[in-house]
């Protein structure tokens, strides 16, 4: 069994909103929350009184204590406050991908039971749309204005009182991001209030923030990893975080060097993107200290050239899952220097891992071996929303989550993942299940079989590779067929990027598919 170095910590019994921003008056107009595309500023004292405000007018309503609230919307200034307004009212915030389908939201709606949706004006077409087919909904509110809709900032104005609620941090859920897990569709992952705040107190020590720093949030507060890190780690310190709705790379090159930033937090593209693109010269980059990659591998090379061109410490990496609320391993900014290349980190405060071996999961690894990875901590989630099987397949009776990723661990304790027991697939940190594409694509009244894997493209991503087996009647039926069939149903990001037809899908006797011999074509 591995250990963390550091010093275990307490667990945080408090709300989230209270383990966020329980400091906010100490630092009162500080800047919060910056638009990194017009300027617009909260101070922390407004994001204070701001998010109790909209608590007040959430409760008065309707919101009541266990109900499930589905927060749509691209990364904006307002996203924190409906977050934390939400949770004060007793609300589980349900955090929806601002691309998905009207369909996609429908299935999110109708398995959290939510009742609630908080949405911005440009995509109200689709929260309305997910909200007839899921049927349940009783409002749609808006974070800015539209006509027929409660808008969260009227709601500022209201005389309701603000709720005063008694929590269960250990119970009560605070956040139901979906995820695939390991295999399979998108499963609500239960977070409760004591998880995600004492996954705060856990990374701290590894990547300390304070106020006076500046943290560029581009990845999307909806995913766990932007939650986590561009939100509420940094709200907690009193650091500034300036918001962009979506990756542009001059629009996020402007942001460091307008905004002085001082830290990224970003997946592997976004590193590609700083090593290899012209556009990185013209930019003022000086005030970056560090870089942490996550979401998914960064390859050592690359992670390399990046830090060379823009003349920072080695980039590091964090390691994690939705599951694990999501931090287990960082590369402290103290140690970049030190740390060897291509580590994902060392056990962040407070967290246990096991290396059991891949053809007898009971026997323990040790230094050097590579094996399955199993986390246990306060961090580990409090299971799949309705699906108790699922959580008992994930975690075992001793507490301990198989992440169904595959590393070894050095002499230092330093963390490698070289390989994927499950077969989800990371497109640019976003979590796409090969069962819910293979299920989409047996649609199609060409195609007999079909299977999905991961496979990398020419810029190291991995995308949905599909292949497929065409009825004997279907004709002509093409790739760019496929393709549309596809993207015309699903978010941009699980779209199949390749094709190849094949006579058929390898399967095991019992009907699984062989995933690796599809690989090995690849």
């Amino acid at each position: 069994m591995f250990r963390s170095a550091y010093a275990d910590v307490p667990p945080v019994e408090l709300p989230i909103h209270d383990a966020v921003l329980g400091h906010a008056a100490e630092f009162g107009d500080r800047p919060a929350l910056i638009d990194g595309t017009d300027g617009t500023t909260l101070t922390y004292e407004q994001v204070d009184r701001f998010h109790r405000r909209v608590a007040a007018g959430l409760a008065d309503a309707g919101v009541r204590k266990g109900d499930v609230l589905a927060l749509h919307s691209p990364n904006t200034i307002a996203f924190p406050t409906a977050f934390y307004a939400a949770t004060r009212a007793g609300a589980s915030v349900t955090t929806v991908h601002p691309l998905a389908t009207p369909e996609e939201f429908a299935k999110q709606l109708g398995d959290s039971a939510a009742r609630w949706i908080v949405t911005v004006s440009p995509l109200l077409q689709t929260a309305r749309r997910a909200a007839e087919i899921a049927g349940g909904v009783e409002e749609i509110f808006v974070c800015d204005s539209a006509g027929g809709h409660r808008s969260l900032i009227d709601m500022l104005a209201t005389t309701a009182p603000e709720p005063r609620l008694a929590f269960d941090p250990a119970e009560d859920i605070a956040a139901l991001p979906y995820s695939s897990g390991t295999t399979g569709v998108p499963k609500g992952v239960m977070l409760t209030h004591r998880q995600i705040a004492t996954n705060l107190a856990q990374l701290e020590p590894a990547v300390t923030l304070a106020p006076g720093e500046r943290i560029l949030a581009v990845l999307p507060f909806f995913h766990i990893y932007g939650l986590t890190a561009l939100m509420n780690a940094p709200l907690r310190k009193g650091a500034t975080v300036v918001v962009l709705p979506r990756f542009d790379l001059e629009t996020f090159l402007a942001a460091i060097e307008n905004h002085r930033i001082t830290g990224l937090y970003v997946a592997p593209p976004i590193v590609l993107a700083l090593a290899k693109h012209p556009a990185v010269t013209r930019y003022d980059l000086s005030s970056l200290r560090y870089v942490i990659s996550a979401a998914a591998p960064l390859d050592a090379e690359l992670a390399r050239a990046c830090s060379a061109r823009l003349g920072l410490p080695p980039i590091g990496q964090a390691y994690g899952m939705t599951e694990l609320s999501p931090g287990t391993h960082v590369v402290p900014v103290d140690r970049l220097h030190d740390a060897p290349a291509g580590t994902v980190g060392r056990l962040i405060a407070g967290t246990e891992m096991r290396i059991v071996s891949l053809d007898d999961p009971g026997k323990d690894l040790g230094t050097g071996e590579a094996g399955e990875i199993l986390i246990r901590g306060p961090q580990v989630m409090k299971g799949y929303l309705g699906r108790p099987d699922a959580t008992s397949a994930m975690i075992d009776t001793d507490g301990w989550l198989h992440t169904g990723d595959i590393g070894h661990v050095d002499e230092g304790g330093w963390l490698f993942v070289v390989d994927r027991v499950k077969e989800l697939i990371k497109y640019k940190g976003f979590q796409v299940a090969p069962a819910e594409l293979e299920a989409l694509l047996l649609t199609h009244p060409g195609i007999a079989d079909a299977a999905v894997i991961g496979s990398y493209n020419d810029d190291g991503n991995e995308v949905p590779h599909a292949f497929v087996v065409r009825r004997a009647d279907a004709g002509d039926l093409g790739e760019n067929e496929i393709l549309l069939h596809v993207a015309e149903r699903v978010a941009p990001y699980k779209r199949v990027r390749r094709v190849t037809f094949i006579d058929s899908v390898p399967r095991a006797v019992s009907g699984k598919i062989l995933r690796r011999q599809l690989r090995e074509r690849t």
